[in-house]
């Protein structure tokens, strides 16, 4: 009985069946090419590996490829889609736009907003608080269920210029809803860690979901 050409032929099969199955898949694949190669030119012989085993493990290699392929087909779309954010949201610049945010930034103009109360409240109060712990109170009185709007207007409540947060205190309310801005969309960009940010009158810079409505173009002064 000759062993040397059992040993050559259950190299000479799976490998080449591996080697063309699996050619030109990555560097994943070259590496795991390697260590099968090795493995069935190194098994013995007189007890060679059940080809079973071969089929497992480019099976599972085959798997992780498929996530690997996944992975960056997914990757890439975010990135297509973050594009075609930034562009279909350029097309906005200079019109008004509607946001959530727990914060303003108080300059001389009027600020318009609305929250959603889910019940009424027998007291109903806007609070902007500066950076040293100030805090302005705005009285908007007795409320039914249902959006209630403000104006933050700086020149008559004495307020300096500066970043403001924002909260909604209610009569036996124990969460404070959330307040929307108005403001003119004023600039969109990408950053790498942060995705599409935006720049917005009256908020600042805040995540592109954050928009809760695009209001059109702002009136023109005459």
């Amino acid at each position: 009985m000759t062993i040397q050409p059992q040993g050559t032929s259950a190299v000479q099969g799976p490998t080449s069946g591996t080697a063309s199955a699996i050619t030109g898949n990555g560097e994943v694949t070259q590496l795991f090419t390697t260590l099968l190669v090795a493995q069935i030119r190194n098994q013995n012989p007189l007890e060679p590996a059940d080809p079973s085993e071969f089929v497992s493990q480019l099976s599972q290699l085959s798997q992780v490829e498929s996530l690997q392929q996944l992975a960056k087909q997914t990757s890439a779309n975010g990135a297509m889609l973050e594009s075609l954010q930034v562009l279909a949201l350029g097309n906005h610049i200079g019109t008004r736009v509607t946001a959530a945010t727990d914060h303003v930034v108080v300059a001389k103009e009027p600020i318009t907003g609305h929250f959603t109360l889910e019940s009424g409240s027998e007291s109903v109060t806007l609070v902007l608080e500066n950076g040293a712990g100030q805090a302005q109170r705005i009285a908007l009185g007795t409320r039914p269920a249902g959006d209630v709007p403000f104006t933050i207007d700086p020149v008559k409540l004495d307020l300096a210029p500066g970043t403001y947060s924002l909260r909604v205190e209610t009569a036996g309310a124990s969460a404070s809803p959330v307040v929307q801005v108005v403001g003119t969309l004023r600039g969109v960009r990408i950053t790498p860690a942060e995705g599409v940010r935006l720049d917005m009158e009256h908020v600042g810079e805040i995540a592109s979901d954050a928009l809760t409505a695009f209001n059109g173009a702002p009136a023109q002064d005459h």
